[in-house]
Formats: structure tokens, C-alpha cells, sequence
């Protein structure tokens, strides 16, 4: 097993949500944490049917079993309605309870008790390099890092199956969608923009679906945790700067799969997007990771200079670039934003083997940035 960064920082003996795409070792991590818990799992089909038809066996278990804390119930939404028993206990009896699932997505639409805001909420990311001893890039750029798929040795199988039964057929049952199929080919043209700015327009046209289906579709992917926004950075801006946001699958390995990627060799341009990816995952896994959680934007102009990642109120500006030796055409957009606006950090992360000093701008081979990112020497 892997040693995960997320420890609920911050939850003492709270109540809490654990949300996270399937596969990402949601259940793994609790049973790691806490093997002595009282434990109803979901998914399995004789619990869902037993506690589906009777909810209170649940508050009899627990009233019967006080002891033994906390009490984890694997997979909450697939039965809502467990969390009016759940509220119970937690204010008559100060129950703790870790309530984990793939996405709240069917609570929240359904209406259901929410426990009004006695559960903290977390979230699990797929594998971060810090969580993994002799990491490997190319393993994570071709592969991806959830668990399963980056252990693989070929994982093209088992990603496919992924993509078919969770994301096309799963989540468009959750979601209660009438047509599968355009579904399907919004995910395909959808992760033609993976780390682009959105352009719903265009979206629409070659799904052929209205503006209106799209930024559903949109909204189930967030809902699900399978992708999300990233905005732009607007803050007192002297130049034109773009306002359409970016969006981002939660997994590299998952927009391969999509855009039918292949093989990623270092040197072209498919790793370089791949590259961009990772190092996206890596950061806004850490600032969900971390006690003080810092915004994430991107920057740019509408003369086309850019910069990937504004950290916190403009704290720090990352450029990521797949290069082996940056040069000065890479630090245009850092320069720019450094002119604009006043930074701590401007950082380039590349390929570069050493560390380097150019003016303002700390050009940083990434497995250097990702030590000190996860040393909390960045931000």
C-alpha cells in the first residue's frame, strides 16, 4: 500500500465526507487508518439490500456496537436516505462517523440530509509522486496514477474498462441522462480540450447538442470529481487577459485513454500536454492536501502570453515546459506576469538537469519542484 498525504489534516474526532473518483483507494486508505472501525460497505449487494429496505438496522447496529469508532460507511450515495440515521446518531449519541463515496453528485440532487454541516468534507486524488518510492514519470505520464492502473505493466485494459463502465455507462446512469451515447462523445470531444480553455460553442456543435447540454455535461463531470475548472486569473488586470475557463480530467491516464494517445515518448509534443497534466494533478492535489489550501488559476493575455499555474493571491507563477533547456522564448509569459504583478515565486519546471537562476525566474527540474512543492518550500 501506498502512504497517502491525505490524513484529514485538521478533522480531530469529527464527522467527515470522504469523496473521490472510484479507484483512487478510498477504502484502502480508511482501512489503513482505521482497521478497529465499524464498517457497512455498500457495494456489497446484500448490505445495499438490507439496509435499503430497513435504514434503521443501521442505528440498532451502531447503538449495539458504541465502542467501536468510527463508524465508516463505504459508498454513502448509494443509499441517501442511511444519512437521516447517521444525523441521529451523531447528535444524541456523538457518533463519529467517515462517510466515503465516489461522488456526491446523487445526495446533492436528491435532496437528502446533509448532516447540516457537522461532516467535514475531504477529498482523495489519485497518486501523487510523493506517495510513491522511486517514482517513475514515464510510468505516470503513459500509465496514470490511480493505483491500479499505475502498477500495471499494461494497464491500456484495464484504463479502457475504466473509461467504458465508469465514466460512459455509470456516471450517465447517475446522472439520469437519456442518451449514453452523446454522453460518450461529449467525453471524447471534451478531452480534445483537456488543459484548454473551454469553448462550449464549439463543443456543442460537434456533439450536436445544444450550449445548454454541454455545460450539463460540464457540471456532471465536476459533480462526479472526474474533471474541473480552472479559472482565469482576473485580479486588477492592465492588460486584456482571457476569461474562459480551462478544465482538466482528474487523471492523466484517463485523457490518454480518450484522445487515444498511445505510446508517450519524452521529446514530443503529446508529453508535453501529458507533462502539463501531471504537474496540474500534483499541485492541486497538495492544496486540497494541505492545511492552508491556496486557490489555483492561469493567466492569460489576449496577445497570448500565458503562464500555467497562479498560486494563492498571485503568490507564485508556474510555467511548465517539457523542455530539456529552457531558454528565454520559454519565460516570456513569468516575465510578463512578474512585470504585472508582484510574485514571491516565478518558477519554470522542465527537464532541465539543474537548477538555474534566470533574473527573477527559477527555472527548476521538476523532480526538484515536486520535493520542495511537497516539502512546502513553494507555497
Amino acid at each position: 500500500m501506498y502512504g497517502r498525504k491525505q490524513l484529514f489534516s485538521g478533522s480531530g474526532q469529527e464527522s467527515l465526507f470522504l469523496w473521490g473518483a472510484r479507484q483512487t483507494g478510498k477504502s484502502t486508505l480508511l482501512k489503513a487508518l482505521f482497521p478497529d472501525a465499524l464498517w457497512f460497505d455498500l457495494l456489497i449487494s446484500s448490505e445495499y439490500r438490507r439496509l435499503s429496505a430497513k435504514p434503521d438496522i443501521l442505528r440498532e447496529t451502531v447503538l449495539a456496537n458504541l465502542s467501536t469508532t468510527p463508524v465508516i460507511v463505504d459508498e454513502i450515495q448509494q443509499i441517501p436516505g442511511l444519512l437521516n440515521e447517521v444525523h441521529w446518531l451523531m447528535s444524541n449519541h456523538g457518533v463519529r462517523f467517515i462517510l466515503s463515496g465516489s461522488s456526491p453528485r446523487k445526495i446533492l440532487r436528491s435532496g437528502a440530509n446533509l448532516l447540516g454541516g457537522r461532516a467535514l468534507r475531504y477529498e482523495l486524488y489519485p497518486l501523487v509522486s510523493a506517495e510513491i518510492p522511486e517514482f517513475n514519470l514515464a510510468r505516470a505520464i503513459n500509465n496514470g496514477l490511480l493505483p491500479r492502473h499505475y502498477d500495471a505493466a499494461n494497464p491500456q485494459r484495464m484504463i479502457a474498462a475504466y473509461v467504458g463502465s465508469y465514466l460512459r455507462d455509470e456516471i450517465a446512469a447517475e446522472a439520469r441522462l437519456r442518451d449514453a451515447g452523446v454522453f460518450a462523445r461529449f467525453l471524447e470531444v471534451a478531452a480534445l480540450t483537456n488543459g484548454e480553455m473551454v469553448n462550449y460553442t464549439n463543443i456543442a456543435s460537434d456533439c450536436g447538442v445544444s450550449i445548454t447540454t454541454v455545460k450539463e455535461y460540464f457540471q456532471i463531470m465536476e459533480d462526479t470529481l472526474i474533471g474541473r475548472y480552472l479559472p482565469s486569473f482576473r485580479k486588477r488586470p492592465k492588460r486584456r487577459v482571457i476569461a474562459a475557463p480551462k478544465f482538466y480530467l482528474f487523471d492523466v491516464g484517463i485523457a490518454n485513454n480518450l484522445l487515444g494517445r498511445g505510446c508517450i515518448a519524452q521529446g514530443t509534443e503529446l508529453f508535453g500536454k501529458a507533462f502539463e497534466h501531471f504537474i496540474y494533478q500534483e499541485i492541486y492535489a497538495h492544496s486540497r492536501y494541505s492545511e492552508s489550501e491556496y486557490p489555483i488559476y492561469y493567466w492569460r493575455t489576449a496577445s497570448q502570453l500565458e503562464v500555467d499555474f497562479v498560486l494563492g493571491d498571485h503568490e507564485v507563477a508556474i510555467e511548465v515546459k517539457a523542455t530539456e533547456q529552457a531558454s528565454g522564448r520559454h519565460l516570456r509569459g513569468l516575465k510578463a506576469f512578474t512585470e504585472e504583478y508582484a510574485v514571491k515565486k516565478a518558477i519554470l519546471v522542465s527537464n532541465d538537469p539543474l537548477p538555474r537562476l534566470a533574473g527573477s525566474v527559477l527555472i527548476l527540474p521538476w523532480k526538484i519542484f515536486l520535493d520542495r512543492l511537497w516539502a512546502g518550500e513553494i507555497i
